[in-house]
């Protein structure tokens, strides 16, 4: 099935992190019809909100994650755009802004290890060398394994990813 632009006359913002602590990255991990996913925490931009004050919120309310407590600013690193059917109607076209986040081990130890999501129930927060993200269904689905390392810049070309439809991506 093809993806009809019709269908997506709502756009949406997303924010997500690229959340590491040297070279392991956060992901929320759920099983959804017997299989893993994993999700870079993160959630909708809010009306009037400003992104980065919605990337703090969302770290903050997923897992306890004062952004002032990060090494650095957050680096915007990939856009996607999403216009994706799932199951249950039809969603909005969504943005997603993903941002590059560093923290300390000491920040790192103390947050939650559990997320709850009202719409999919609890996450687990998992530690993963970021390597290992290209072998795993990854939301939204960003090319963290490319990255030479962490730290690494990413020209602006190619911070704009191929866009998301029903023909090269499926909801699990």
């Amino acid at each position: 099935m093809t993806t009809s632009a019709e269908a997506f006359a709502r756009i949406k913002i997303r924010v997500a992190a690229a959340l590491f602590d040297g070279d392991e990255i956060a992901l929320i991990h759920r099983t959804r019809n017997g299989q893993d996913h994993f999700t870079l925490p993160g959630g909708n931009v809010e009306s009037g909100e400003p992104v980065l004050d919605a990337l703090a919120r969302e770290l903050d309310e997923e897992l306890g994650l004062d952004l002032a407590e990060a090494s650095g600013a957050p680096r915007l690193t990939w856009i996607r755009d999403a216009m994706v059917t799932r199951p249950g109607g039809t969603p909005p076209r969504k943005l997603h802004l993903v941002f590059r986040v560093h923290i300390a081990h000491h920040t790192r130890a103390g947050l939650r290890t559990v997320e709850y999501d009202d719409t999919v129930g609890a996450g687990h927060l998992t530690w993963r060398p970021y390597r290992d993200t290209a072998a795993r269904a990854l939301f939204p689905p960003v090319p963290l394994a490319e990255l030479p390392t962490p730290t690494a810049p990413v020209d602006a070309a190619e911070a704009l990813l191929p866009p998301l439809d029903d023909t090269n991506y499926r909801w699990l």
